[in-house]
């Protein structure tokens, strides 16, 4: 079964089988899944706080880069797509139990580079928490 079939296969569900530790510590609900183009939800958890009780930055930054590369994974491309940097312009917060929702979409795709954007958003979509942009690399294996 290809990638992005898989992906599909769990819209509604948290995705259990990723090949990502990291992802499965996340524990994101596939809300959508296209070529190139992911929608995932999570739950704030305790332990991704900061002292004051808002969304750790670090773990923003985090769920824009695992679903970044949840969005290389969906391409079906048999090269390793490796990160070359992270931005992320931080907008608002999130709190214990609040659901956010992250999308990302392709913004260009070459032969060797990729620049990806992802956004965070409050679950009613009302609220943009935080957008992130990647360039990524691809290896051929």
């Amino acid at each position: 079964m290809d990638r992005l079939a898989q992906l599909k296969q769990f819209i509604g569900k948290e995705f259990d089988p990723s090949p990502s530790p990291f992802m499965k510590w996340l524990n994101p609900v596939v809300i959508s899944a296209e070529e190139g183009q992911l929608e995932f939800q999570y739950t704030v958890r305790a332990e991704w706080l900061n002292p004051i009780g808002n969304l750790h930055g670090g773990v923003t930054a985090a769920i824009v880069d695992d679903i970044i590369g949840a969005t290389m994974f969906s391409l079906n491309d048999k090269s390793f797509i490796t990160t070359i940097n992270n931005v992320i312009d931080y907008f608002s917060t999130a709190k214990e139990n609040d659901n956010i929702v992250a999308e990302t979409k392709i913004i260009k795709r070459g032969k060797q580079f990729i620049n990806v954007q992802c956004e965070i958003w409050s679950a009613d979509k009302t609220r943009l928490i935080a957008r992130g942009t990647s360039n990524l690399f691809k290896i051929n294996n």
